[in-house]
């Protein structure tokens, strides 16, 4: 057991002017199960390359541990190749056996280690990668949100193998896998870092126990405020007609007594300054108080009712790739009417997102998509309800670049909304001057979902919306979805979300 030393951080990005820390400081414990949180764009996975030593700081990180980072980088040509022959690229001095030791408690065979890397499902490639990381002694390991993209079971075996596990920071956006593989959390606030022991839900419920006391000791100062305000200004007007009787007419033959009424006048001066004081220390001593309160905004959408009560039908419906000989199913029924929530659940490769370019191409939606997008066979019965006017938020961000006004002009978006929207999900105006493709993905996700939010629509087609989106902007959503009750069909293994939003659930 050691300890990571913090002291006095300061970063920025060469091409930026935004500060991502500013003089902070703290300790961390390299036997801890440590959580760490914030809103995107606040420095989370930037901290986690600091630690490496990736880029240059002021300030110091002292620590007398190595680290090591999840995920590995696999690039294209890298998939081609066996797992086995990536193991010491990834890890210095990694043993195989070591791994295939890890892999046993994820639930995968050794086999796995000599499949070209491109060929595992993106569950199989996430676990092979946590045996690697975990293969190792005497390190401290960063896991960068390692449940993007996966589906529900693999997600409990991730949350299962993690728990059994010590001597890391997870970076996690699922309230669901922190709360069950944590004992410490580091959150990155609005304008100062903690860090507490417990997990995620502890600590939110201790944070909305100190943004209610610190909002009713600021409408207590506000009255304070108010109150010494109004006192000064007495104090001052009793000061100056004081001064002016000082030339005042005599009274019963004798001369005002100039040096007492002097006096007089200074004492009351003296005093409506003090109270001048006064306030304005009890002003910065209110600013204080709301620096770190996370006011979640409400958020607003504009579904569209349609005239028919069903809005898609699927009669005995199965769809497969051409390449395939194997259907990703067959004979669906499903029916969704107005105001249902229908969930779409079941394994990675099941057929989730297809149904959804499913339903996308049954009302002509994205005609200009390349054809690959729509290469899948269709057999049985899918109907939609006539003139349906549809939001679709994609997995794929890849597509997103140039400025936020060309893209709000593309689409037909107020662009003060828009960025009001995207302000609501915590995204700094200063990010406003950038280009799309410079944002994080979780800041991409985010202007997704903000476009479809501001369209107008009948039925939302979400294909998981919430990979990399921050817990806060996650509890956002759901008070809308809530609130508004749209029509949607959705993809999405967040269980939280799933558990609070979900109306009907639908197993491929």
């Amino acid at each position: 057991m050691s300890q990571i030393l913090v002291s006095h951080l300061t970063f920025s990005y060469e091409s930026s002017f935004d500060v991502i820390f500013d003089d902070v400081s703290f300790t961390l414990d390299t036997d801890w199960k440590l959580g760490f949180a914030g809103r995107n764009g606040k420095g989370k996975t930037t901290f986690l390359r600091l630690l490496q030593g990736k880029y240059p700081y002021q300030g110091t990180i002292s620590a007398s541990v190595a680290f090591d980072y999840f995920p590995y980088p696999a690039a294209r040509k890298d998939k081609e190749r066996m797992a086995s022959e990536l193991l010491e690229e990834w890890k210095s001095g990694c043993e195989e056996w070591r791994v295939i030791v890890e892999l046993s408690k994820l639930g995968l065979d050794a086999e796995v280690l000599y499949r070209p890397f491109g060929t595992l499902s993106q569950g199989e490639q996430t676990k092979v990668m946590l045996a690697v990381l975990f293969s190792g002694e005497q390190e401290f390991l960063l896991v960068d949100e390692p449940t993007n993209h996966l589906d529900q079971e693999a997600r409990e075996t991730v949350k299962t193998y993690l728990s059994g596990k010590k001597g890391f920071i997870l970076v996690s956006h699922d309230r669901d896998l922190l709360d069950a593989c944590i004992d410490h959390i580091l959150v990155l606030n609005r304008q100062s870092i903690e860090v507490q022991s417990g997990n995620f839900s502890s600590w939110e419920e201790n944070k909305r126990r100190r943004d209610a006391s610190a909002e009713k000791e600021n409408e207590k100062h506000k009255k304070e405020i108010v109150k010494l305000e109004k006192a000064a200004r007495q104090a001052k007007g009793w000061s100056d007609q004081t001064e002016k009787s000082k030339i005042g007419q005599k009274t019963a033959g004798l001369k005002p007594d100039r040096g007492y009424i002097g006096h007089k006048a200074a004492k009351m001066m003296k005093r409506s300054k003090t109270l001048e004081h006064r306030k304005e220390d009890a002003i910065r001593e209110k600013e204080g108080l709301l620096k770190d309160v996370e006011t979640l905004a409400e958020l607003k959408m504009q579904p569209l009712v349609h005239h028919k009560e069903v809005l898609l039908e699927a009669d005995n419906l199965g769809l497969r790739y051409p390449e395939s000989d194997t259907w990703l199913f067959q004979n669906l029924k499903l029916e969704l009417r107005k105001g249902e929530r229908v969930f779409l659940h079941g394994s990675n490769g099941c057929g989730k997102s297809t149904l959804i370019k499913a339903v996308l191409k049954a009302v002509g939606y994205g005609k200009g998509a390349a054809d690959h997008f729509w290469n899948f066979q269709e057999q049985g019965r899918l109907t939609l309800a006539s003139g349906l006017v549809i939001s679709y938020v994609s997995q794929d961000t890849s597509y997103l670049n140039g400025s936020i006004r060309k893209f709000c002009e593309k689409r037909g978006l107020e662009e003060s909304l828009f960025c009001a929207i995207l302000r609501q999900m915590g995204v700094e105006r200063e990010q406003f001057t950038k280009e799309l493709q410079e944002y994080s993905e979780g800041q991409k996700k985010k202007i997704q979902i903000a476009e479809s939010l501001l369209t107008p629509a009948n039925l939302y087609l979400w294909d998981e919306p919430l990979n990399y989106v921050d817990v806060f902007t996650r509890m956002q959503i759901e008070e809308v979805l809530l609130r508004y009750e749209p029509s949607m069909l959705i993809v999405e293994h967040d269980a939280r979300f799933q558990e609070r939003i979900a109306t009907k659930i639908v197993e491929l």
